[in-house]
């Protein structure tokens, strides 16, 4: 069974930082891909950021210029550093492991547990 292991989130007040962990292992078949989606309570899961091996990343319009994607493969580790933190930033962000550079949750097979963020005003 493949195993995503997030870590970072907490509480932090509007403008503050975090930066979320993933580790993943080393190879997962079919899944080169890696990416960060949040849920919110009532809403639908939505796609935030994702990177593909050599690094170029994507992200959704509401987080571009503040939050920023990497990964460091020697470690099997995706990062998401996200500043300016706003409270609709508020969610469970999950880390998940893909088939495609997308934003979309469809390509992505191989999900974490989540790890809360919390923005306050």
């Amino acid at each position: 069974q493949v195993q995503l292991v997030e870590s970072g989130g907490g509480s932090v007040q509007a403008g503050g930082s975090l930066k979320l962990s993933c580790v993943t292992p080393a190879y997962i078949h079919g899944s080169t891909y890696r990416g960060w989606f949040r849920q919110s309570p009532g809403k639908e899961r939505e796609g935030v950021a994702v990177i593909d091996f050599a690094g170029s990343p994507l992200y959704a319009d509401s987080v571009k210029g503040r939050f920023t994607i990497s990964r460091d493969n020697s470690r099997n580790t995706v990062y998401l550093l996200m500043n300016n933190l706003k409270p609709e930033d508020t969610a469970m962000y999950y880390c998940a492991a893909g088939s495609a550079k997308s934003l979309r949750e469809s390509w992505y097979k191989h999900w974490g547990q989540g790890t809360q963020v919390t923005v306050s005003s």
